[in-house]
């Protein structure tokens, strides 16, 4: 097939990896490693939240979503890149590629806005705990969680599905995986319906789940430094602590990657 003067390609090859053996190794164990205790770790944690009537509650049934999302999003990259380590083609069929690439958006995504639910839950908790168990009923969650993956489906995949892109311009992938931007570098044609979908899908998945979180932390330490025991102020912020960590370092990096990194590659792309 022909678009203009270019092959339409089949199939990328992923070179984010270095051919050097010893390289190689350290990062197969590296990679190994870390998706180990992803596996373990969020697998023990859902069982244990699915098995305990007491932690059958608002918080923790977020949390096990998270710990579901987090095994997904794992299990699409790593089990490939762990297999590419010492492969001498490291290819991927287009089909595959953007089966990735989707779905690695879309439950990224997905877990931007659960943790800014996260902090909305923890707020409500923190303020109101004599109401939280009315204001955060089960009928609510399941609301807040249909709208939530549903909502992030549409907004992450519906560019691709409306208008599918078509790659023309080589199949060298310069990364290890079948990661957007990298993609969009080597696809035909007018790129900037691709470029403002995930703009703008960031802002709504990133950047205002982002100041939903500051906001609801603002108010949380509010409501905290009401409290009048010392004990109780430092139980309230301990519960906190593990989200805003996490909060940090997933909203630091996306941004970084996906509202910056949009800017510039824009001058790099040819149309």
């Amino acid at each position: 097939m022909e678009f203009g003067n270019k092959t339409i390609v089949k199939e990328f090859i992923l070179t984010g990896f270095s051919q050097n053996l010893q390289i190689c190794i350290l990062m197969f164990i590296f990679f190994f490693i870390i998706y180990t205790l992803i596996i373990f770790g969020n697998s023990l944690m859902i069982c244990t939240i699915i098995t305990s009537p007491s932690l059958h509650t608002p918080m923790y049934y977020f949390l096990c979503n998270l710990s579901i999302i987090d095994l997904c999003y794992s299990s699409i990259t790593l089990p490939k890149m762990l297999n590419d380590v010492f492969s001498k083609r490291r290819r991927i069929s287009i089909i595959g590629c953007l089966v990735q690439m989707n779905t690695g958006l879309f439950l990224g995504s997905t877990e931007d806005i659960l943790l800014a639910v996260m902090a909305y839950d923890r707020y409500i908790a923190i303020r109101f705990p004599l109401h939280y168990i009315i204001i955060m009923n089960w009928r609510t969650c399941n609301i807040i969680t249909v709208i939530m993956w549903s909502g992030s489906f549409l907004i992450t995949t519906m560019p691709t599905i409306s208008k599918p892109l078509v790659f023309c311009r080589g199949n060298i992938l310069d990364h290890f995986s079948c990661e957007a931007l990298a993609l969009l570098e080597l696809a035909c044609g007018d790129l900037s319906f691709y470029k403002i979908s995930i703009f703008v899908g960031s802002l709504f998945t990133l950047l205002l789940p982002f100041v939903f979180i500051v906001v609801s932390y603002i108010c949380i330490i509010k409501s905290i430094l009401r409290i009048r025991s010392a004990g109780a102020r430092a139980k309230a912020f301990s519960t906190c602590a593990s989200h805003l960590t996490v909060v940090f370092m997933l909203y630091g990096t996306s941004m970084i990657t996906y509202v910056g990194q949009t800017k510039s590659s824009s001058s790099n792309m040819k149309y």
